[in-house]
């Protein structure tokens, strides 16, 4: 337990020295209830970095604004006030006017539907944000067939996503969102959809594939284990606040 304790601690020095890849500042986002029932605020006044290489987990029960924040750096949703930098830059401030889509800004998402397409082989699926970007097809292939053999699909790659698990299509999932290098990837809850023992691996995948690929990560999950299992630092989100952010064993030992 010991060298687990510092490790997560040696690896969260790290993050604070390390420059943002991810820059949350005064996020908030609001929504109004339907048939006048009310204002609700799942994001409140939210400030938060993630380092180079760093994996910060959102925890907190449900409702807790942990996806909204998520999909408001995705740019899913449009906070009402704040500022969002991705890679040094800004992808939305309320006070600059800046509302970057989707589309623009570079991060790659991993959701927990998978959200492959099911009539494109596993190949094809990964290629597409390469060939979005317009790179060119020698190294689409190249890229494609290194990143599938990195979670072990390479054999697989003329298969379709309905022809393989459940655990299968999410490394597939995994694949796609770093096979582009874009070097930020969000994480929705990406392993609920898959049974236990497929979790514990794939918990193990995605902090190799982590090193492998050298990228920044912000994950939502609401098990505290998975959590801790991934987690370089852990965001405890409750009613739209931040109530605390630190390495797993100071969250879990000293809430």
């Amino acid at each position: 337990m010991n060298s687990i304790v510092t490790d997560h601690a040696q690896r969260g020095v790290v993050a604070e020295r390390a420059p943002a890849r991810i820059r949350v500042r005064n996020l908030r986002k609001s929504f109004r209830r339907h048939g006048g029932g009310g204002e609700v605020i799942p994001v409140n006044d939210i400030t938060l970095d993630v380092a180079a290489n760093e994996m910060v987990v959102l925890l907190g029960p449900s409702g807790c604004g942990k996806t909204t924040l998520l999909r408001c750096i995705a740019g899913l949703e449009t906070p009402d006030s704040g500022d969002i930098l991705i890679n040094g830059e800004p992808v939305y401030s309320s006070a600059s006017a800046v509302l970057l889509p989707p589309n623009r800004r570079p991060i790659s998402m991993v959701f927990q539907s998978y959200a492959l397409w099911p009539h494109m082989t596993l190949f094809d699926n990964v290629a597409y944000p390469l060939q979005a970007r317009n790179v060119p097809a020698r190294d689409i292939k190249e890229r494609v067939l290194q990143t599938l053999d990195v979670v072990g699909l390479a054999s697989l790659a003329r298969q379709y996503p309905g022809q393989i698990s459940g655990g299968q299509q999410q490394r597939v999932a995994l694949a796609r969102a770093v096979v582009s290098q874009t070097g930020v990837v969000l994480f929705d809850e990406p392993l609920s959809n898959v049974d236990a023992r497929v979790r514990e691996q794939l918990r193990l995948e995605i902090r190799r594939m982590q090193k492998t690929f050298g990228f920044s990560a912000l994950y939502v999950a609401h098990d505290q284990n998975e959590a801790m299992a991934v987690a370089d630092r852990i965001a405890v989100l409750n009613d739209g606040h931040m109530e605390q952010i630190g390495v797993p064993e100071e969250v879990c030992n000293l809430p």
